[in-house]
């Protein structure tokens, strides 16, 4: 159970980095809108650049600045690099990454200039998670700035590639220590203590053979993403012309365009972008297309064409998988990338699935399902993170919870699960933080912000947890 909180409890170093923190607003605002200046989007590997030229600028970046403000930093080989300050043994470090998803379409505002329009700043990153990461970076500086006697090392990580699969953090850990206590600003408020496991499952199928045929199809960018543009051409046969032709001259779906020409179909579907842990709050573009092919199919082939589509299916119902616990709730699934691969089509489905599960559980019920349900079927591959979940009882849940309710006053939120993934399941004794509030985000859809204001504010609430964590060191 969560401890009572004592309202009066703000220890004064942390009311003195927090003043720091309220004369530097300005400088934190500008620092943050120069990061996300830089479009650090994963790229092709440079030496010294595994994750391409613009994760390196911004890896230089968040190192340079640390030390300017004299803390011990190390970059490892490009992968992720760290600022520290302090010499005690035991160590409280916050993980941020600089790592940013595509870009995607249906910006109004220019989604690297950093423009602050009203009271939001605006840029791909803002919320996920360079706007949070500079917030950190000076909480602690604040708290180094003010002499706060803290029995613990401060360090904060710097990962680059976060948002296509932890190699950041898998390399650095492989050379760098874990810490004592360590949190994750990249999540909700007070604190994630549960992750649903996350699984890329790659299913293969068939194409189907009869009178109406996928050639091909290309659709997403990223399997985290709910993919917004999808194309799709179909053949077939002269015997089907006429009802292909009315069907798709009549075609009821404003977001799918269509044309025939030369015994095929051409379809275009649009959709809405979103996280792939909320594939309820986008528009599948690939989910849209699938269904012009449901409903062109033949009367013999519809329900071979149903199974296919059904792979779509958010629940995970089309793969086998549907199910939930009572710690984390239903499972999700994100069908994000679809492309032919000479005979067959692979469909790459993100599936985050609840914190008592297994990823061994969940590979056996998919490819058996897939066998049965689909001729020639299977699944071809998968990769798995594995849940992570923290009791409420223990640190460093406590501490956070009560840092996070003597700053807000808020003493109703209570720590959740989420299907979203952050460092704190890849690193001990971590958990998941806040980042905004309503208003914020959304993170992976056009025109993310952040509420200008709310740099400050994040970063007082990191610089009260970061403190308290330092203190519980001691005991651990």
């Amino acid at each position: 159970m969560l401890r009572t909180v004592n309202m009066q409890a703000r220890p004064e170093p942390v009311a003195s980095a927090q003043a720091w923190l309220e004369a530097h607003e300005q400088e934190l605002i500008e620092d943050t809108r120069e990061i996300l200046q830089i479009p650090s989007v994963e790229g092709e590997p440079e030496p010294n650049a595994p994750f391409g030229h613009s994760l390196r600028e911004a890896l230089d970046w968040a190192l340079a600045k640390s030390e300017s403000w004299g803390f011990r930093c190390r970059d490892v080989e490009g992968y992720a690099g760290h600022a520290e300050f302090g010499d005690a043994e035991p160590m409280v470090m916050a993980l941020g990454h600089l790592d940013v998803v595509p870009v995607g379409t249906g910006w109004k505002h220019e989604p690297f200039g950093a423009e602050i329009d009203g009271e939001y700043l605006y840029a791909r990153g803002a919320v996920d998670d360079k706007g949070p990461t500079v917030a950190a970076m000076y909480a602690a500086r604040a708290l180094k700035e003010t002499g706060a006697p803290l029995p613990a090392r401060l360090r904060i990580v710097f990962g680059c590639n976060e948002e296509s699969g932890f190699k950041c953090v898998e390399r650095y850990f492989q050379v760098e220590e874990a810490p004592t206590y360590g949190v994750a600003p990249d999540a909700g408020w007070p604190l994630v203590h549960g992750e649903k496991g996350i699984a890329n499952l790659t299913v293969r199928i068939p194409k189907p053979k009869g009178p109406l045929q996928i050639v091909e199809i290309a659709a997403g960018s990223r399997p985290n993403i709910v993919p917004d543009d999808c194309q799709m051409r179909l053949s077939f046969s002269e015997p089907h012309r006429s009802r292909v032709e009315e069907i798709c001259a009549n075609y009821w779906d404003e977001n799918v365009s269509i044309s025939v020409e030369n015994g095929a179909v051409n379809v275009r579907a649009k959709g809405r972008a979103a996280h792939g842990s909320q594939p309820f709050l986008g528009d599948n573009a690939i989910v849209r297309a699938l269904k012009v092919a449901c409903d062109l199919a033949p009367p013999e082939d519809q329900a071979l064409y149903q199974s296919i589509a059904a792979i779509g299916h958010m629940s995970g119902a089309g793969l086998g998988i549907h199910g939930n616990d009572t710690e984390s709730g239903e499972l999700t699934s994100n069908l994000a990338l679809a492309e032919t691969e000479g005979d067959a089509i692979a469909f790459t489905v993100n599936v985050r699935y609840p914190v008592t599960w297994s990823g061994e559980d969940l590979r056996r019920r998919c490819g058996a399902y897939m066998k049965k349900t689909i001729p020639g079927a299977e699944l071809a591959s998968m990769t798995d993170s594995a849940p992570l979940y923290f009791p409420l009882d223990r640190e460093p849940v406590l501490s956070i919870v009560e840092a996070y309710r003597i700053e807000t006053g808020d003493m109703e939120s209570a720590p959740t699960t989420m299907g979203g993934g952050t460092y704190a399941r890849a690193v001990p004794n971590t958990v998941s933080i806040g980042t905004g509030w309503p208003g914020d985000g959304p993170a992976h859809e056009h025109d993310e912000r952040i509420k200008v204001s709310h740099l400050l504010k994040m970063s007082k609430i990191y610089a009260h947890i970061l403190y308290r964590l330092a203190q519980i060191s001691e005991r651990a």
